[in-house]
C-alpha cells in the first residue's frame, strides 16, 4: 500500500528577511509555523513534505493525499494560486496561518478547510476527516493550547543550508502589549502561556544547533519567567536572539542573565521616537527619552541591538523619515528594519481605517510593509512610500555602516556584518517604486480567532462581521 503524503507549502514570500541574496541563503526561515504543524502528523501514518518557495520550486504534479499551506497577507494571494492548482488535480487543501485565520471565510473560497489559530489542538480531528473524506470547513479549538506536552518540530525537514537563522523555538505564546496594528494578541492572547523549562531545554538540546531563535512575541514578556528560562540555557553553549520589549530590557540582571545565557542580539519594536504616536498605538511601554540610553545599556553587555521602526502613523509627517534615522545613526543601533504602517485586516487599525474610509488598496498582495495601501494623515502616499526607501538607504549607507561598526566592546562583530550587509543589499533589491493602486472593498470582513478585551475595540470588530448580532451581544454585557 502507497504512504500517505502531506505536502506543507510555505508559499514565496519575498521579504528582505526571506530572499535569498547570500551564498544562496535568506536571513530568516519562515517555516517555525510549519514545522510544528508537521510535528502533530503521525510519522507512522504519513509522510511529510516541505517546500519553502523561497528558496525552492513547488512540486505540483507530487501525488500528495493532502496540501498544506501557510500564509501571512502579502502572499496569501500565491497561497490562493497554489490552493487553486492542487484542487484541480482533486488533491484536498487546507489552510492556516494569521491571513486564513482572520479571513477565514475567504480562504474557504480557495481551499476545502481553514485551521484557525493554533493547530495542536485540532489535527487530530482534521486527520481523521481526512481519512474519512469528510475534511471541509473550518477547524477551531474552543480553548488556547496550554504549552504541555507539545511534540517537538520537525526539524529534519528543514533545508538547514539555506538560511542564516533557521533553528527558532517557541518557549511562550500572547503579548500583554496589545498594540492597534498587532494581530498576535487577537490571535494569541493577551495573556502569556508558558512552556515548561525543561520541555524548551529538551527541544533545544535536539533541535540540531546551538544557534537559536526564541520565536515569542515578547521573550522578556514578564519579569521572572525569562530568568528562569535563560538560567537553564547557561552553560550549553548557545548563540542566541529574541524578540522583546523595550521595558524589561532595562532590567539589569535580565540583561545579565542574557549575556551570561548566550544571548547575541535583541529585537525590539521602538516604531517611533514620537511619545504621543506611541500613546496613539496603545504602544505606552515604550519610553523615547530612554532609547539611547537603553541601546547603550544592552550593548554594553555584548549583546546587539536590531531596532524595528514603522512609518506612517497619524502624527507623522514628512520630517519623520530624516529625524529617525538621524537617530538611530546617532545611537549607534547595530541594525534596523523600517516599514510602512500596514492595516492588516482584522487589527484595530484596520477597523479604524476602514470606517474612516482610509484603506484605498484590499490587494493582499500590497500588504507587505513597503507598499502604501491607505491615506495617511499628514503626508502623501508617495512621501510615504520615497520615505521608506530613503530611511533604509540613509541607515544602511557605507558612511553609516563605518561609523557604527562595533570597533570595541563584545559584540559579535560577524554577526554584526552580516545583518548589515544582508540589510543593506536586501533593501536594494525591492522592487517597490509606487503606492497601491486602489481596489474595490471585499465582499467579506475579516473575524479574528479571539475577539478583543477592550469594549470598544470589540464593538469595531463585531458591527463589521454582523451589525445586528453586534448590538444584541453589547446590549447583553
Amino acid at each position: 500500500m502507497r504512504t500517505r503524503v502531506i505536502h506543507l507549502i510555505n508559499p514565496k514570500t519575498d521579504s528582505l528577511t526571506t530572499r535569498p541574496i547570500y551564498l544562496n541563503r535568506a536571513l530568516y526561515s519562515p517555516l517555525a509555523g510549519l514545522l510544528a504543524v508537521a510535528a502533530c502528523i503521525p510519522r507512522d501514518q504519513y509522510e511529510v513534505v516541505l517546500t519553502d518557495e523561497n528558496i525552492e520550486t513547488i512540486d505540483f504534479d507530487l501525488k500528495a493525499d493532502l496540501v498544506g499551506i501557510s500564509a501571512m497577507t502579502s502572499y496569501v494571494n500565491r497561497g490562493y494560486e497554489i490552493a487553486d492548482s492542487f484542487r484541480a488535480k482533486c488533491v484536498p487543501v487546507v489552510m492556516g496561518g494569521v491571513h486564513p485565520s482572520f479571513m477565514a471565510r475567504e480562504a474557504l473560497t480557495h481551499c476545502d478547510a481553514v485551521v484557525v489559530g493554533e493547530a495542536e489542538l485540532v489535527m487530530d480531528k482534521l486527520l481523521d476527516d481526512l481519512g474519512r473524506g469528510a475534511m471541509r470547513g473550518l477547524y477551531k479549538s474552543a480553548t488556547l493550547h496550554p504549552m504541555v506536552g507539545m511534540a517537538l518540530p520537525r526539524y529534519d525537514l528543514l533545508k538547514k543550508n539555506r538560511y542564516v537563522n533557521k533553528t527558532f523555538v517557541q518557549t511562550s505564546r500572547g503579548c500583554h502589549t496589545g498594540c492597534t496594528f498587532c494581530a498576535e494578541p487577537l490571535m494569541n492572547g493577551l495573556k502569556f502561556r508558558y512552556r515548561p523549562v525543561d520541555e524548551v531545554i529538551a527541544e533545544i538540546e535536539n533541535c540540531g544547533s546551538r544557534t537559536i531563535s526564541i520565536n515569542d512575541a515578547d521573550f522578556f514578556g514578564t519579569p521572572e519567567r525569562p530568568k528562569e528560562m535563560m538560567r537553564a540555557m547557561k552553560g550549553r553553549g548557545l548563540h542566541w536572539q529574541a524578540g522583546v520589549t523595550s521595558k524589561l530590557a532595562e532590567d539589569d540582571r535580565m540583561l545579565e542573565l542574557a549575556a551570561e545565557s548566550g544571548c547575541t542580539m535583541l529585537s525590539i519594536g521602538f516604531e517611533s521616537i514620537n511619545r504621543e504616536t506611541l500613546k496613539s498605538v496603545h504602544k505606552m511601554v515604550n519610553r523615547p527619552d530612554h532609547f539611547a540610553a537603553l541601546v547603550r545599556k544592552i550593548q554594553s553587555y555584548g549583546i546587539s541591538v536590531f531596532g524595528l521602526f514603522m512609518f506612517g502613523f497619524d502624527g507623522d509627517d514628512a520630517s519623520v523619515f530624516d529625524e529617525t534615522v538621524q537617530f538611530n545613526i546617532e545611537t549607534g543601533y547595530d541594525a534596523c528594519a523600517f516599514s510602512a504602517l500596514t492595516p492588516y485586516p482584522g487589527t484595530l487599525t484596520w477597523y479604524e481605517m476602514k470606517k474612516a474610509g482610509r484603506i484605498v488598496s484590499y490587494d493582499w498582495t500590497m500588504y507587505d510593509q513597503g507598499h502604501v495601501v491607505y491615506r495617511p494623515a499628514r503626508m502623501e502616499p508617495d512621501e510615504l512610500r520615497l520615505g521608506l526607501d530613503g530611511a533604509y538607504k540613509g541607515f544602511y549607507s557605507a558612511m553609516s555602516i563605518a561609523s557604527r561598526f562595533p570597533l570595541s566592546g563584545k559584540r559579535n562583530r560577524a554577526q554584526w556584518m552580516i545583518y548589515n550587509l544582508f540589510m543593506r543589499k536586501a533593501a536594494r533589491t525591492e522592487n517597490i517604486r509606487a503606492i497601491a493602486p486602489a481596489t474595490p472593498e471585499p465582499d467579506l470582513a475579516p473575524n479574528p480567532p479571539i475577539l478583543p478585551v477592550k469594549r470598544e475595540w470589540r464593538q469595531a470588530v463585531l458591527e463589521a462581521i454582523e451589525p445586528e448580532a453586534a448590538a444584541r451581544h453589547l446590549a447583553a454585557e
